[in-house]
């Protein structure tokens, strides 16, 4: 809630700002994720002069590395380090260098990305290099979001909810831009280049919106007494779990999934319900591993032991849909309501056990992704 003698965010700066920082704190990642028919080509030792990259119709049929399993182990655990990590980073390395600093290496580590288009490269060591940047952008991701999470602990809600919706739409972002790339028609390596460049434009625009907060009254207020907050971050984590058709994957489960999950945070401008005390909101959140069978047991190819109770697309597209806008909206709830849970002078410690604990149980769940696997 806004302090009575707090000043206005003139032309709603501040807000577009943190709008802002959270589009780019989760672009990269979005289009690493978005790009793994590209990942996929390379590791197949197709080359990056050869392969149609990012329009290519690959389908992971000859996944040798089982890229999915360990970009989603890879990329978890480390959240999961650094985010318990960073409780203690708060006392000891300014939040400046934090933000500024995971800004700076996620932008080199995308940048290095890119320039590996194009460079011709065994699947072994370009497995060993993505796998090793996986590592690093989380790990950087973690310090990042906890740290801005922080920051906006000390302000109104609602530009928490501009953040977590900024985060929503750095996912559809980056589902239109492979679509694009994939309808463009240039050349292979020009449309992987282009795509790999676009979310160091924005990692860009991010450094200009964080160095102009200080310099903005509104944010000025509430940022000058800040008592160290920590709340919950965001993390993404999606596999592909349907391989028919060239465009089905973009569209229903990146494009989709991005679309509903953004409208699901969005929602919590309007409303916040289920309350605090409310025992219907770990109800809910504890009915969402219903999704793990239900998504199981849709038409996934080269299965051999499950088998398919939901054959048409139209299940699991139904199913996605309760699923990215459940997930959407209860984040963005959970981030709202958990500084009511307790008293002011312990919002620090319950915001760094919020992030462990979800950082936790993402990780279990891509461990559990190999068993997943393994069972279909």
């Amino acid at each position: 809630m806004a302090r009575g003698d707090a000043p206005r965010d003139s032309y709603h700066l501040v807000g577009i700002s943190f709008f802002i920082l959270g589009l780019g704190t989760l672009l990269p990642w979005n289009f690493f994720i978005t790009a793994i028919p590209y990942f996929q080509v390379r590791l197949a030792g197709a080359g990056n002069s050869t392969a149609r990259i990012l329009s290519t119709n690959h389908t992971g049929s000859e996944d040798a590395f089982n890229f999915n399993n360990w970009v989603t182990l890879l990329s978890q655990l480390p959240l999961l380090l650094f985010t318990l990590l960073n409780s203690f980073l708060y006392q000891c390395v300014p939040e400046t260098v934090r933000i500024l600093g995971s800004l700076l290496a996620i932008l080199m580590l995308f940048a290095l990305t890119a320039a590996l288009v194009k460079v011709d490269m065994s699947p072994g060591p370009f497995f060993s290099i993505t796998m090793a940047s996986v590592c690093f952008i989380n790990s950087f991701s973690a310090v990042l979001q906890g740290s801005l999470f922080g920051q906006l602990g000390t302000m109104p809600s609602t530009y928490s909810t501009l953040f977590l919706s900024g985060q929503g739409l750095a996912g559809i972002f980056a589902a239109l831009a492979m679509l694009l790339s994939m309808a463009s028609g240039v050349d292979a390596e020009t449309s992987a280049l282009g795509y790999f460049i676009t979310p160091c434009v924005g990692i860009l625009m991010s450094i200009v919106c964080y160095l102009s907060l200080p310099h903005l009254k509104f944010a000025r207020y509430y940022l000058a007494n800040k008592s160290s907050q920590a709340q919950a971050q965001e993390l993404e984590t999606k596999a592909e779990l349907l391989q028919s058709g060239q465009f089905f994957n973009p569209i229903c489960c990146f494009l989709l999934f991005n679309i509903m999950d953004w409208l699901g945070r969005s929602l919590t401008s309007y409303f916040l319900w289920p309350d605090e005390d409310s025992r219907l909101l770990p109800l809910l959140v504890c009915l969402r591993f219903l999704f793990v069978p239900l998504f199981m047991l849709c038409h996934v190819p080269q299965r051999s032991r499950l088998p398919i109770l939901f054959p048409q697309d139209a299940y699991f597209i139904t199913f996605m849909l309760l699923f990215a806008v459940s997930n959407g909206y209860l984040v963005s709830l959970t981030m709202c309501l958990a500084p009511r849970q307790v008293l002011p002078h312990e919002r620090e410690v319950a915001g760094a056990l919020m992030t462990f604990f979800l950082a936790l149980g993402l990780s279990c769940g891509a461990s559990l992704s190999f068993l997943f696997k393994a069972l279909l």
